[in-house]
């Protein structure tokens, strides 16, 4: 009886724990909607109201038409849409070589991926900017594109390989044996089962270009260019203490990715699961 009753309360507590998370996750967000949706003059009002006597769309009408904003978000989705479709693609042709060919120096190689996927990306800014500059790549987006492409690759192909490994070599084999091509098994076969992993690593490699900074930070200069991370930083400096403003700035840049993970997170959990666990 002891142990049934001890067992029960640290049930409770851990549901306590975990309900206390919860709020400390969700209240944050749930004050920045409810700001965003306040006048300014009901922003700092105190004791602060989660649900607002006049809810108004005012902020973010302003916010989206205020300062260039507009041009951030769709310099941050060219650059995320390109960035997400190079490393999903180069990495799951990287990630099948690296799962189911023989070739020499394989597991050289693959060390090396995994060396670059744990490398802490800011040690590497200094010589990155500098190979910019030689290749005139600085203040254009496709310098942007290329590092985020270098950043996210390695754990696309880690992921995606590890996956790929638990697809029974069988259903290679009978391919094969109708004439298929490595290239048609790849694309025919080993694609379409992948889906889970696909899923987790398109929606990391675009959460990597979407919210990136210190690079954007440090490669763009011209207005017209600068993507949705710089441009809020930017943003919040002008309107330093119209919060409502910035909320809904801050709303609209990550609703894409709240998108992008409810069309896709059934399949997130199985597949960084199981990539990671095999990877």
């Amino acid at each position: 009886m002891p142990n049934i009753r001890r067992t029960y309360l640290s049930q409770i507590l851990l549901y306590m724990l975990l309900l206390a998370g919860v709020i400390a996750t969700v209240l944050p967000f749930l004050y920045m909607i409810s700001t965003s949706l306040k006048g300014t003059v009901y922003a700092f009002e105190i004791p602060p109201r989660l649900i607002p006597y006049h809810p108004t769309l005012k902020n973010f009408i302003a916010a989206w038409t205020s300062n260039r904003f507009d041009r951030y978000f769709i310099n941050s989705l060219s650059v995320t849409v390109v960035t997400t479709a190079l490393v999903v693609g180069l990495g799951s042709m990287m990630a099948f070589a690296f799962a189911r060919f023989t070739f020499p120096g394989k597991k050289f190689w693959y060390g090396v991926v995994v060396f670059f996927m744990i490398m802490p990306a800011m040690t590497l800014i200094v010589p990155q900017f500098m190979l910019a500059s030689r290749l005139s790549l600085v203040d254009h987006l496709e310098g942007v594109v290329l590092l985020y492409v270098a950043q996210n690759l390695p754990l696309c192909v880690f992921l995606l390989r590890g996956f790929f490994e638990t697809i029974p070599g069988e259903i290679e084999e009978a391919a094969v044996m109708d004439g298929a091509s490595p290239w048609q098994v790849y694309r025919l076969v080993i694609l379409p089962l992948s889906k889970p992993a696909l899923a987790t690593a398109t929606i990391l490699a675009a959460l990597g270009a979407w919210d990136e900074f210190v690079w954007a930070f440090t490669i763009l200069n011209d207005p017209e260019k600068l993507t949705l991370p710089v441009g809020i930083a930017a943003f919040q400096g002008m309107h330093l203490s119209d919060w409502g403003l910035v909320f809904a700035a801050s709303l609209i840049a990550v609703a894409p990715i709240l998108v992008l993970f409810a069309f896709l997170q059934k399949y997130f959990i199985k597949g960084i699961v199981t990539g990671a666990l095999k990877g």
